[in-house]
């Protein structure tokens, strides 16, 4: 038996035609296939696919199916096709019958065309796939990600380069320091509840000693950073070193991390910021006045 989905269709428009043989169990048949074409204007696009059941009576129904099209209207029939058995030297052929396929023009002009030419129907706008879309979406995710890097580079590398500018203290950097650190004494930000602004401020005070006192510009700076900058400066690793290295750590975690220390760790880092300055300040026998170094010159 063979037979199409549809007897009808439009110019271009695809339908299976199948191939269906009911045999016996035990049969064996040869069928032909087609090529190229069912017969000529009727292309086969793919196939044939075959597939295979068991009946109810024990029988086996084999079905091939071809996918055909048809690009010139007409009507058009197919040949009877033939499953073929051999036993010995006789050969027995079962024939199907003749099938019919109408391809029909898509009737959209009218019955005069020759004053104007009309297209069959508006060019297609296939969708994108996800295929198409993926690697546009990659390349603006890597390119967004190097120009973020980038800018944070050229900003990075401008701040190193950046000549930051030295305010000239009339004091040593360890009297403002102290007198700083009196002055967050007298406030009482602590015992007030306002812990975060007092590691804050205290912070603030270590850091514009370090800047007065070794030059390290660290107001803008982690405190990774920080310690990195003081080390380059030719700061020794001593226990005044890891002294501060406390004080800002144990900063960052009530800052960031909402720590809440006890009283007693509160007095303990401002003591231990009191001696840093005092273990680090510049002696006075090495310091020189504006006009002792203008003499000299």
């Amino acid at each position: 038996m063979a037979r199409f989905d549809t007897t009808r269709i439009l110019i271009g428009d695809q339908v299976s035609f199948s191939l269906i043989v009911d045999k016996p169990a035990g049969a064996s048949l040869f069928i032909p296939r087609y090529a190229d074409t069912l017969t000529k204007n009727v292309e086969i696009l793919s196939g044939p696919v075959t597939d295979s059941t068991v009946t109810s009576d024990g029988r086996i129904k084999l079905i091939q199916k071809y996918l055909v099209t048809s690009f010139y209207s007409g009507q058009y029939q197919i040949n009877p096709v033939y499953a073929e058995t051999k036993e010995g030297n006789i050969v027995r052929r079962f024939f199907s019958d003749y099938t019919y396929l109408e391809v029909l023009r898509v009737n959209i002009a009218p019955a005069d065309t020759t004053a104007k030419i009309f297209d069959i129907v508006q060019p297609y706008r296939a969708p994108l796939t996800p295929g198409e879309i993926l690697p546009w979406m990659l390349a603006a995710i890597i390119g967004s990600a190097l120009i973020y890097f980038l800018v944070r580079y050229l900003r990075k590398l401008k701040i190193q380069k950046k000549e930051p500018a030295i305010v000239i203290n009339p004091d040593p950097a360890h009297i403002t320091a102290f007198r700083e650190l009196e002055r967050l004494k007298e406030e009482e930000l602590w015992q007030k509840g306002e812990t975060k602004k007092y590691y804050t401020r205290l912070t603030e005070i270590l850091r514009q000693y370090l800047e007065d006192r070794f030059r390290v510009f660290s107001m803008e700076l982690t405190t990774e950073e920080t310690l990195k900058a003081l080390k380059d400066s030719g700061f020794r690793q001593d226990h005044s070193y890891i002294k501060l290295k406390g004080i800002l750590t144990h900063a960052d975690l009530v800052k960031f991390a909402k720590y809440k220390p006890a009283p007693e760790e509160n007095e303990s880092s401002f003591k231990n910021s009191w001696e840093f300055v005092d273990e680090t300040k510049e002696k006075e026998s090495a310091r020189l006045t504006e006009k002792e170094k203008e003499e000299k010159k």
